[in-house]
């Protein structure tokens, strides 16, 4: 199928998340804000019911579109007071209990990102967003993936791909084209991390680094810095080698290669340095040593973005809070920073598309 005519504006999918979790609050909170529709229509993938519960809990007025099929999107231009719902799963993750690990809500969410990212595959849509998703409800369900970035890379049938958390210039004024954090490896054990670092994985990074800030955000010569893994990279060889035996080989190819990077620096001082400015991306060596920094710099703005597919993807960076779930008071800024992300990455990959028809 062709996808739908919206030259101006991608369509996107949005995914539900799992429905007993903040997901179905935060997407129909982020349906407020103003900038998404401007940039783009999104459709959510996932229950009906389950949006119209979430819009009545948090007090919104929005008429819920429920679609069967994708042909019921062609030629569409959904206003922002009605969230269009493309709809997917069973009745019986209704039965639920708000706030738990249950693998019908795992199947649910699901069978919407597959939705999303077939569908964004063949066309209909020009990017995905998604809402958090429990992991235990995941593999509850008998789908044992690690996290969403694992899933939609075996799904788009590519191994080179890296989790990127990204902050808009708006929170870090600095930053021209705000600033991103690619990592190395991903959801592992921390005594695993070591063992799966290799000078190959450091350079495959930096190279989406510099891709995404260069061809995604529009920087001609985008500046990546490289975490060292050890204290004080290293201290010379004091606490570890692995900075000069894997991570600055890596480095020193990139550099061969004409991408714009510098280190291994100790992380301490070098996130500081990206957010002055010094940086547009970084590169970190494991999870929570780019996602501490990086979210104590911008928590609730944090957009987590999936680099390597040939689908745009983007989604929040926090998880299902269980223990806020359907309480009404989810922050919602996230979600609407994802979408936006989305927005401008397929706006912008639409339009270079377009030029290279020509």
């Amino acid at each position: 199928m062709s996808a739908p005519d919206f030259p101006n504006k991608p369509l996107l999918a949005v995914t539900m998340g799992d429905a007993a979790g903040v997901g179905p609050e935060v997407v129909v909170r982020s349906w407020a804000d103003p900038l998404i529709h401007q940039l783009c229509q999104p459709v959510v993938i996932g229950h009906p019911e389950v949006l119209r519960q979430a819009a009545q809990l948090v007090g919104a007025q929005y008429r819920i579109d429920e679609l069967t099929h994708v042909g019921e999107l062609v030629g569409q231009a959904w206003t922002a007071d009605t969230i269009p719902c493309l709809s997917v799963a069973s009745d019986n993750l209704l039965e639920v209990p708000r706030g738990t690990i249950d693998g019908r809500t795992g199947q649910a969410a699901y069978e919407a990102i597959v939705r999303a990212v077939d569908e964004t595959l063949a066309g209909v849509f020009q990017g995905v967003v998604t809402a958090p998703i429990s992991k235990a409800a995941l593999h509850a369900a008998g789908h044992s993936y690690p996290g969403h970035t694992e899933l939609l890379a075996d799904r788009c049938g590519v191994s080179d791909f890296a989790m990127m958390l990204y902050l808009p210039q708006a929170e870090v004024p600095s930053c021209p084209a705000g600033l991103g954090v690619v990592h190395v490896t991903l959801h592992m054990a921390l005594r695993e991390v070591v063992d799966s670092l290799t000078t190959g994985a450091v350079l495959a990074k930096c190279r989406l680094a510099a891709h995404v800030m260069r061809d995604g955000f529009g920087l001609a010569e985008p500046r990546v810095g490289v975490c060292a893994l050890n204290p004080h990279a290293g201290e010379g060889g004091l606490f570890g080698d692995e900075e000069s035996r894997l991570i600055a080989p890596a480095v020193h190819q990139a550099q061969c290669e004409g991408i714009d990077v510098e280190g291994p620096f100790p992380t301490d001082t070098l996130m500081g340095r990206a957010r002055d400015g010094e940086f547009d991306a970084l590169v970190a060596m494991y999870h929570d040593q780019g996602h501490i920094g990086m979210k104590l710099l911008g928590m609730h703005r944090a957009v987590n973005i999936t680099l390597g597919l040939p689908i745009v993807r983007t989604s929040v960076a926090h998880g299902t809070a269980f223990d806020r779930a359907w309480l009404g008071t989810a922050e919602a800024s996230g979600m609407a920073a994802a979408i936006v992300t989305a927005a401008q990455l397929a706006s912008r990959q639409q339009a270079s598309r377009a030029q290279q028809a020509d």
